[in-house]
């Protein structure tokens, strides 16, 4: 768009970061605080929200994301003072956008299944670079989202879902608001400059973005094209966890998470607005732009956190940590005390405990676990991630590492040494069984499963049974029947002799 046709304020006062050549905007820094903002000085009221004459003849509106009722604590909103309100808009009618996006994540729904098998998928395919002189659209990211599987329904406030994305065009005049749920958005290849209601985020692999429903934004893509991975949660917000003993220091640290400053274009061109609203997509035209927020203040605020900085903790000297140890965001579920998902985050950290399993020992958990890479190589499992790809294990299925993994780590010597070198892997680690899509099993995402091998642990051997002798003569020891007493015993009670 012609200079002469837009332009662009950002504000520069009060505390905020420095831009980088990485990252040209400007952050207000703090988890779920307060913020204040205006790109505009003493455009924000004082003593008021809604003052008769706003300056500059600016209109009040107020997004809340949560009831208004709700405790202090956990009520979420924030004010806008904006050029136009958010219903100067023209007709709002369906789009078929995007088809693959999928909502409801129950049996009745013929596109969704229950799998219990462990799945994996290779890296999905990132885009061509799109040739805009062929005349041909390129993908921008709402029409590049892909749903892997989920959880209940937007249409409930209950349940989640997980997706990934894959675009290799800007959203250019067009913007997307998702009514159904908060998107935790995490790329894997590309950075993303996000410009919100708000302000402006720039996200690059390694970091993470929250954009909290009802908050209208677009995704630019400064780098050509790009791939990810989005968590979406359906009527809560997240959270960061509770330290309870770990006292006031570690894990994810407040002051690391960044929010935007308040910023405006001014823009008399039409506008593409899709909304996500029970599920389906909906669309509208405008003859402005959404974003012309001059001034906002309040706690219903994108955000993004730089996982690099996550402060690591780890058992000193024996056993290991559960994973939540290194719970970066949690999401509450409607039943208390138990999360709906927790997002972990697997980066740099030693590992100095003795005489102890080191690798993730066998297990069977009530949640489920879907991981994704970032960068590096991760294992933790019998399948080996590549950066972009995912992996599935099913609500208490067990799972755990190769036969081999075990034999080397149950006899290697240890020390002290550092895992996850140069590595960034996550998992979503959620409460609640998933559904997965006849889209990531069967159509095209299922490009990129490597099916799991179920003869993988046909080698695994029963090693007690190398040492018979030696417990039969600890069990003498010990006035104990042998084994081959208490098998004799057996044998006839099973015979009724007995």
């Amino acid at each position: 768009m012609p200079p002469s046709e837009m332009m662009s304020a950002t504000a520069r006062t009060g505390l905020t970061t420095q831009p980088t050549d990485a990252d040209p905007h400007r952050y207000q820094t703090g988890f779920s605080n307060r913020f204040a903002s205006e790109a505009v000085p003493n455009v924000l009221p004082r003593g008021r929200n809604v003052p008769q004459k706003v300056k500059y003849d600016l209109y009040s509106e107020q997004l809340n994301g949560t009831a208004v009722i709700s405790p202090r604590h956990a009520m979420q909103h924030v004010w806008m003072y904006r050029m136009r309100p958010s219903v100067v808009h023209g007709k709002i009618s369906a789009s078929n956008v995007n088809p693959h996006i999928e909502f409801c994540f129950s049996a009745a729904n013929e596109r969704v299944e229950f799998v219990a098998s462990q799945q994996a998928w290779d890296p999905f395919p990132l885009l061509e670079p799109h040739n805009a002189a062929s005349g041909v659209p390129g993908t921008d990211f709402v029409r590049g989202i892909r749903t892997i599987g989920g959880q209940g329904s937007p249409t409930l406030r209950e349940g989640l879902a997980i997706h990934v994305y894959s675009a290799n065009a800007s959203m250019d005049q067009r913007a997307f608001c998702n009514n159904d749920g908060d998107l935790l958005l995490l790329p894997q290849h590309g950075r993303l400059n996000i410009q919100t209601e708000l302000g402006w985020l720039m996200v690059r692999p390694g970091e993470l973005a929250v954009v909290q429903a009802g908050i209208r934004f677009r995704v630019l893509l400064p780098d050509g094209p790009v791939r990810g991975y989005i968590q979406e949660i359906f009527g809560t917000h997240y959270q960061l966890p509770e330290l309870g003993p770990v006292g006031s220091n570690g894990m994810a640290l407040p002051r690391d998470f960044a929010s935007p400053v308040a910023s405006f274009d001014i823009d008399e061109t039409p506008w593409d607005i899709t909304y996500k609203a029970a599920g389906s997509l909906h669309s509208c035209q405008q003859r402005h732009t959404p974003f012309d927020v001059v001034a906002w203040h309040g706690n219903l605020v994108p955000f993004k956190y730089d996982i690099e900085l996550f402060v690591n903790m780890a058992n000193a000297n024996t056993d290991q940590a559960d994973p939540t140890i290194y719970c970066v965001l949690t999401a509450p579920s409607k039943t208390p005390g138990v999360s709906l998902t927790d997002f972990l985050a697997f980066t740099k950290k030693w590992i100095t405990a003795e005489d102890t399993f080191r690798p993730p020992y066998y297990h069977r958990n009530m949640s489920t676990e879907v991981m994704g890479l970032i960068y590096g190589r991760y294992g933790g499992s019998s399948h080996v991630l590549d950066g972009g790809g995912l992996s599935y294990e099913a609500s208490y299925m067990p799972h755990g590492e190769t036969y081999e993994t075990w034999r080397n780590a149950s006899t290697r010597e240890l020390g002290p040494t550092t895992i996850c070198e140069d590595t960034m892997a996550f998992m979503f680690h959620i409460s609640v069984p998933l559904y997965l899509t006849k889209w990531a099993l069967r159509g095209d995402g299922a490009k990129s499963l490597h099916p799991s091998d179920p003869g993988q642990w046909d080698n695994v051997k029963a090693h007690f049974l190398d040492h018979l002798d030696e417990i039969d003569a600890e069990l003498k020891a010990s006035g104990l029947p042998t084994l081959s007493e208490s098998k004799r015993e057996r044998n006839s009670r099973d015979q009724g002799l007995t």
